[in-house]
């Protein structure tokens, strides 16, 4: 009896479920070849605001709303770590990259902080995407080097779906700048 009572309130004022986006593939990525080296990616740093699977709205600078009826796959964290993966795997030019836990013999960290991943709705709709990263000498504890990335592309079309497609193209530029930025530097 509780199962047929359970099955029929999830059909009484029952919502659909979000729509769900990932990120698209890592861009193919060109730059200087390190094949003896292993690195790490860690999972990016970010403010409660980006570290869930929620998509930011920013109607205007010091205000944040979430995308209606949409969501990642996953916490964004999570997402952007495994493109930067996934980015430095396609390349072919680094020895090995991993997560922590996957047993390398590291050589360098990336060590990266998701500082905007959202539409700014104020001026006309954007999305900004912008990641810190830092290059850490992991035999001695130094960084190497240290940027800020950073791109915006313009929302083309309307609907939920076209605000993560401007989001997807503005994280591309900043994937394939951060991994072909890190190759000249490892």
């Amino acid at each position: 009896m509780l199962s047929a009572l359970s099955g029929c309130a999830g059909g009484i004022g029952a919502s659909s479920p979000p729509d769900t986006y990932g990120l698209s593939g890592a861009p193919e990525v060109s730059g200087q070849t390190a094949r003896n080296r292993q690195i790490l990616i860690t999972e990016p740093a970010a403010l409660k605001a980006l570290d869930s699977e929620q998509i930011v709205i920013r109607p205007t600078p010091s205000a944040i709303e979430y995308l209606a009826k949409s969501q990642w796959s996953d916490r964004l964290p999570k997402i952007v770590q495994d493109k930067l993966v996934q980015a430095f795997e396609n390349s072919g030019r680094v020895g090995g990259v991993g997560r922590p836990g996957d047993g390398l013999a590291i050589d360098y960290k990336i060590i990266t902080a998701i500082r905007a991943f959202e539409i700014n709705a104020d001026a006309g709709e954007r999305a900004v995407v912008e990641i810190s990263a830092k290059v850490l000498n992991d035999r001695n504890g130094v960084v190497l080097a240290s940027k800020v990335f950073r791109s915006t592309s313009p929302v083309t079309g309307s609907g939920n779906a076209a605000y993560v497609q401007s989001l997807d193209r503005a994280f591309e530029v900043v994937v394939r700048d951060l991994v072909g930025w890190t190759l000249s530097r490892i």
